[in-house]
C-alpha cells in the first residue's frame, strides 16, 4: 500500500509533478488504491466526495501509461490507451485538468469528449493520438457511431462516478462502450454509493476486484457544520440574502429548477454580490466560465442545480446553501460535500418549505440523526 507521495514505485517525475500540484499528504483513498492500481488490479473505490478521488486513479494511471518500467508505455502512439468515463462534463473537465497537471511534464496527452461542444475540435484532438480519452457516455458514443475512434488499444478503464452516471440513465451507453472494449483491460469503478445497478455493473465488467472503502461511505464529511432554517418558499430568498451579509467567502447555492436559479441569482446580484449561475440551459462556455470564475474568486456566489453536484471542484467554498431540499438524501451529501474538501471545515445551510418535509424527513432517517435546526 502507499503510504506518502514519495514511496519508491512512483517515478522521480510523478513526484516531482504531485510537489508542484501542491499535494503533501495523500488521503485515505489515495493511500488505499494507488497500490492495487499499479500493481495492475481491478478495483473498486468508494469514497465521499470531496477525497482527492481524481489524483487517486490519475496518478497511477499516468504512471502505467509512462513509467520507465510500464507495460504500457510499449505501446505508445498505437492509440489511446486510458479512458475516464464522468457522467458531467464540468467532471470531466476537472478531471482532464488533474491529468493535465499531472501529466504535462511527461508528455501525456488527453482529449476531452463532451457534449455541448463541437465535433471538430474533437476530431482534432483525436487525430492528435491522445493517450488518455476523457468523456460522458452520451459524446462518447456519438464518436463510436460515427466510427471517429476505435477503442482497441485501451488497456484502462475508469468508471468515475458511476452510481451518478446509472442514475442520469447512461447504463445502456456504458454497457456498449465497455462491450468495444478489450477484455484483458483493467477496470476501475469509483463510486459514492454502491445501488443494485452498479453491483451488477461491477459483477458483469470488473474480474476480482479490490474492494477499498474510504470513510463511511454516504455520509456528510465530519467537518461540515449543518444548519435547517424552515422557511416559506416565499421567505427563501430574504434569508439568503441576510446570510450572504452576515459572512464572507465563496458561497454555493442550490435550487431544484434553472427557472429559480436564474431568478435567485438576479435577487443576489441586485443586493450588490458579485454571482453566477451554473444549469443545464447554459452554454458550454457560459458554464465554463462561470466555473472559471467561482474558482478564481471573481465571483464569491454561484448559483446551480444539481448537474453541478459533483463536477464542482473548488477547495475554497465556505458555505453550501440548500435553497430547496434535494430529492434524495444522496444528493444531499453530495451537495453539501462540495464544502469541507481536503481537510477544511465549512458549512452547510439547507432551507425547508412546509412542502419538502418528507425530504427533510428521509435525509434524516439517512443521516440517523436530525438536521440541527436554527
Amino acid at each position: 500500500m502507499l503510504c506518502t507521495f514519495k514511496d519508491p514505485r512512483l517515478t522521480l517525475a510523478m513526484r516531482d509533478a504531485i510537489a508542484r500540484a501542491g499535494y503533501s499528504t495523500p488521503t485515505p483513498i489515495q493511500v488505499q488504491v494507488i497500490g492495487p492500481i499499479l500493481e495492475g488490479r481491478d478495483l473498486i473505490g468508494c469514497a465521499q466526495t470531496g477525497t482527492g478521488k481524481t489524483a487517486a486513479f490519475a496518478i497511477p494511471t499516468i504512471e502505467l501509461l509512462v513509467g520507465a518500467d510500464s507495460r504500457l508505455a510499449k505501446l505508445g502512439g498505437a492509440g489511446p490507451r486510458a479512458l475516464v468515463l464522468a457522467p458531467t462534463r464540468e467532471l470531466a473537465l476537472q478531471t482532464a485538468e488533474t491529468f493535465d497537471m499531472l501529466g504535462r511534464a511527461q508528455g501525456v496527452k488527453t482529449v476531452v469528449l463532451i457534449g455541448g461542444e463541437s465535433m471538430g475540435p474533437q476530431l482534432a484532438g483525436l487525430q492528435r493520438r491522445p493517450d488518455v480519452i476523457i468523456a460522458t457516455p452520451g459524446r462518447l458514443f456519438d464518436h463510436l457511431e460515427r466510427r471517429s475512434l476505435g477503442l482497441g488499444t485501451l488497456r484502462i478503464v475508469v468508471l468515475d462516478e458511476a452510481d451518478r452516471m446509472l442514475d442520469m440513465g447512461f447504463a445502456p451507453q456504458v454497457e456498449r462502450i465497455l462491450r468495444v472494449t478489450p477484455l484483458d483491460r483493467q477496470t476501475l469503478c469509483f463510486s459514492a454509493t454502491m445501488p443494485t445497478e452498479v453491483e451488477t455493473l461491477v459483477r458483469r465488467h470488473l474480474v476480482r476486484p479490490v474492494r477499498v472503502d474510504a470513510g463511511v461511505i454516504a455520509k456528510p464529511v465530519a467537518k461540515v457544520t449543518q444548519m435547517l432554517y424552515k422557511a416559506a418558499t416565499q421567505e427563501k430568498t430574504p434569508l439568503l440574502l441576510r446570510l450572504l451579509g452576515e459572512e464572507r467567502g465563496q458561497t454555493l447555492v442550490f435550487t431544484r429548477t434553472k427557472h429559480r436559479a436564474d431568478r435567485v441569482a438576479r435577487a443576489v446580484g441586485a443586493a450588490g454580490h458579485r454571482v453566477t449561475r451554473l444549469h443545464a440551459d447554459r452554454s458550454m462556455s457560459q458554464r465554463r466560465e462561470a466555473l472559471d470564475g467561482f474558482r478564481s474568486g471573481r465571483y464569491r456566489v454561484l448559483i446551480a442545480t444539481d448537474i453541478a453536484a459533483r463536477g464542482i471542484d473548488v477547495p475554497e467554498i465556505a458555505h453550501v446553501v440548500n435553497f430547496d431540499m434535494p430529492h434524495t438524501a444522496e444528493d444531499y451529501i453530495h451537495r453539501i460535500g462540495r464544502t469541507a474538501r481536503a481537510e477544511a471545515s465549512g458549512r452547510a445551510t439547507s432551507f425547508a418549505a412546509p412542502e419538502e418535509h418528507e425530504q427533510l424527513r428521509a435525509i434524516e432517517r439517512h443521516l440517523g440523526h436530525p438536521v440541527p435546526r436554527n
